[in-house]
């Protein structure tokens, strides 16, 4: 331990009589924008402003990073240590800050800020942390520069940084910026200007047609649908007018929407063109196209992959309440049985009253309380499950966490159980999910497989797909449509503030169009 005292003595000398020719008032006024974390909320609230969701997304994960090791250096790791500061008499005066720091020298709570924001923006994409990862770790060099930390303390609070922003990682994945591209490409006619293209515009649900959408593809035909209209009606003129065309068929709306145009789509040999405009749109952004302008510019390219999608089959004789010639049910994102259906009429039920999220909260509560489990037989063997959760497509990391999809079209399906037959089962899932154990609980199972069978259901049992909830067949069978939608995505990844910057000018011709 002496040995390493005296070699973080010599250091931080070496660097205290060093010149950096202009790097002097840099460098303290640097370290000076640092304290209390500013400069990180100030680069986090640029980052929000100026790019889009992965931006926000980077900017929110570098936040919550930076707190999390502040409450560490400050609360644990200084009172322990309790390391004096360094002495000044080798620091030219010109560096000195006006305002000396009082707390303790070890860990550098500057450094330790600086790279758990700079890990965190990292994490969620690596273009934004190379432009924050100099600039933090210029910061942390400032530390030692001007004379008020020990380089092994500028270490120290480097590695808690980082270690903090990892740790987020537990409780909240990381999702791709742009979905694994090594999936071969499919064929997809090219649409300058949105020739041939037919958009379904779901504006019942609370999404209007985007102006943007007009100003991208201004040769494209729009088919709205209001909330008193016959949606299946509208999707199947949208339809019609799509195969009159010879072009494709586009959909602007949530989830569901997007379910229905992809099943529309997929029947009759139609590429899809998804923009982006619900709450969540967990399918656009698992397929790679976050941003409207992704998906414009993939269809003046005519740039596309293929998709699969997952199907709940009802087998012969054994429906409940739709006879016995019942159609497949489709899904693009995610089928479930047991709690999660009850959960989501419920949420619906309160959703007027209270909003979106506060009705998701109090239903779960609600269904967590007085939910009974289901029984069935899955595979022929039979269960007791609080939930059964069936994803198209392989769903990472495991556990109750915000997950994405990397690819859609491995031919699998993510199957997910929550077992009922174990004591206080539903109280210790969600333990294990808040403390990112899910993986090694007992009452938690997941796997993958090609497909499954399952049976026994009751005349009351309901299931989910795609946040659509309907009465459940007695027995059905899960499984793939391998590659059975082509839907439309850039070939490469497009730079977000770059597009930002498009879409500006976009807005600004059309407002000037408008003024004309």
């Amino acid at each position: 331990m002496r040995f390493l005292g005296d070699l973080d003595q010599r250091l931080f000398t070496r660097v205290a009589t060093a010149r950096l020719p202009g790097a002097g008032p840099a460098l303290t006024r640097l370290s000076r924008s640092a304290d209390h974390g500013l400069l990180w909320l100030g680069a986090a609230t640029g980052l929000a402003v100026l790019g889009g969701r992965t931006a926000r997304r980077a900017a929110l994960r570098g936040t919550g990073s930076l707190a999390l090791a502040s409450v560490t250096v400050n609360t644990v790791a200084k009172w322990t240590a309790r390391r004096p500061r360094p002495l000044l008499d080798p620091v030219p005066p010109i560096r000195h800050l006006v305002r000396q720091p009082r707390t303790t020298s070890f860990p550098s709570g500057h450094s330790a800020s600086a790279a758990a924001f700079a890990t965190g923006v990292a994490l969620e994409c690596t273009r934004y942390g190379t432009l924050v990862a100099p600039v933090a770790a210029a910061v942390a060099f400032s530390r030692v520069y001007v004379g008020v930390h020990y380089p092994g303390d500028v270490l120290a609070g480097a590695a808690i940084g980082v270690g903090a922003a990892v740790l987020t990682c537990r409780w909240w994945p990381p999702r791709q910026v742009n979905p694994e591209r090594e999936r071969p490409a499919a064929p997809a006619p090219a649409l300058p200007g949105g020739e041939g293209l037919v958009v379904f515009v779901n504006t019942g649900a609370g999404t209007p047609a985007p102006p943007l959408l007009s100003g991208l593809l201004p040769r494209a035909e729009l088919v709205l649908c209001a909330a008193d209209d016959d949606f299946g009606a509208r999707l199947d003129h949208a339809v019609r007018r799509a195969l009159a065309r010879g072009g494709a068929l586009g959909v602007h709306g949530g989830d569901g929407t997007v379910n229905a145009a992809a099943r529309a789509a997929a029947r009759h040999g139609l590429p899809l063109a998804v923009f982006p405009g619900g709450t969540l749109n967990h399918f656009a952004l698992d397929v790679g196209v976050p941003h409207l302008e992704d998906t414009a510019a993939a269809v003046v390219r005519g740039e596309a992959v293929a998709v699969d999608l997952g199907a709940a089959v009802p087998l012969t004789g054994a429906t409940a309440g739709e006879g016995p010639d019942a159609a497949p049910v489709e899904f693009l994102n995610t089928f479930a049985l047991g709690l999660y259906p009850e959960l989501v009429r419920l949420r619906e039920r309160l959703e007027p009253r209270l909003g979106k999220w506060p009705a998701a909260t109090l239903a779960l509560v609600r269904v967590l309380r007085t939910a009974a489990p289901t029984e069935l037989r899955l595979d022929g063997r039979p269960r007791r499950l609080w939930l059964l959760f069936a994803g198209n497509g392989r769903y990472v990391p495991d556990g109750f966490a915000p997950a994405f999809r990397p690819r859609l079209d491995d031919g699998l399906i993510d199957l997910r159980l929550v077992d009922g037959d174990h004591r206080l089962a539903r109280i210790r899932v969600v333990l294990a999910a808040l403390v990112g154990a899910l993986g090694r609980s007992r009452v938690y199972v997941a796997e993958r497989v090609p497909g499954v069978r399952i049976e026994d259901l009751g005349p009351m049992d309901t299931c989910a797909y795609d946040g659509e909830v309907v009465p459940a067949p007695g027995a059905l069978r899960l499984e793939k449509r391998h590659r059975a939608l082509v839907v439309y995505r850039p070939a490469l990844p497009r730079n977000e503030i770059l597009q930002q910057a498009r879409i500006a000018a976009v807005m600004a011709r059309r407002r000037g169009r408008g003024r004309s």
